[in-house]
């Protein structure tokens, strides 16, 4: 695996101290200057580490005061990027899955569009299907670029969340994601997957997730619809 920028060791090691509970809500981290001296980077660094986990609703900085850690268990943060698997966790089911395969594909043009690779492009393709308190909810199809995620297919059989995986074995940082979601009918094969009636009503969500070099996932997933919801936070008009 190639060398991880500092900032994402940084980034990591401070998440897993808030999620481990090493640090508790309300508890001010270390200053700039003892961060720089426990990871022996540059401040720029540091920063940049700190404006990640701030973004994403672990830390609020108070000017004068502090880095101060949040309480994450009982604020909702909106829009961030999440997997159908961590939706599913929060809302107490037991997830699991089965049929987890993980091969190296040619690209073709959807995936190699989203994921801006030319047509023929290497790539992962990790299928599997999502269970819900043991009954099968979703059929997922996850397209990934190679280059960041050296030995993958060595993986099967060892993480239900994808990203989480990615988080802990490659430090893997999304900084955005992109979600196209339309109607479709369950075909023969997914209604046997999915164990529904052929024609049965399915959320097709197609989502391209990057990172700050761009889009590493193109995601296909068929999700059977009064299973699952989706919500949107609005606001304003502009």
């Amino acid at each position: 695996m190639k060398n991880i920028p500092a900032y994402r060791t940084v980034y990591f090691s401070i998440k897993r101290a808030i999620q481990e509970g090493n640090y508790r809500p309300g508890d001010l981290i270390p200053c700039e200057s003892d961060l720089e001296s426990e990871f022996a980077v540059s401040r720029t660094t540091i920063r940049k580490a700190i404006s990640i986990l701030t973004s994403e609703g672990y830390l609020d900085v108070k000017q004068g005061r502090g880095t101060m850690v949040l309480d994450t268990s009982t604020t909702q943060r909106l829009n961030s990027i999440t997997s159908v698997t961590e939706t599913l966790i929060k809302q107490g089911y037991k997830v699991t899955t089965e049929g987890t395969s993980i091969e190296i594909v040619n690209a073709r043009s959807a995936a190699a569009s989203a994921l801006e690779i030319p047509v023929g492009t290497d790539i992962y393709l990790v299928q599997r299907v999502l269970y819900a308190d043991g009954v099968p909810i979703a059929i997922i199809k996850n397209y990934l670029k190679t280059n960041e995620l050296p030995n993958l297919q060595a993986k099967v059989g060892s993480f239900v969340g994808l990203y989480g995986m990615l988080e802990k074995d490659y430090n893997i940082i999304l900084t955005n994601a992109t979600e196209y979601i339309s109607a479709i009918s369950a075909d023969f094969a997914e209604s046997q997957i999915l164990r529904i009636p052929l024609g049965s009503p399915l959320l097709l969500v197609r989502r391209i997730a990057c990172t700050e070099q761009g889009p590493i996932e193109y995601a296909s997933i068929k999700i059977i619809a009064d299973k699952y919801e989706y919500s949107a936070y609005l606001e304003g008009r502009k």
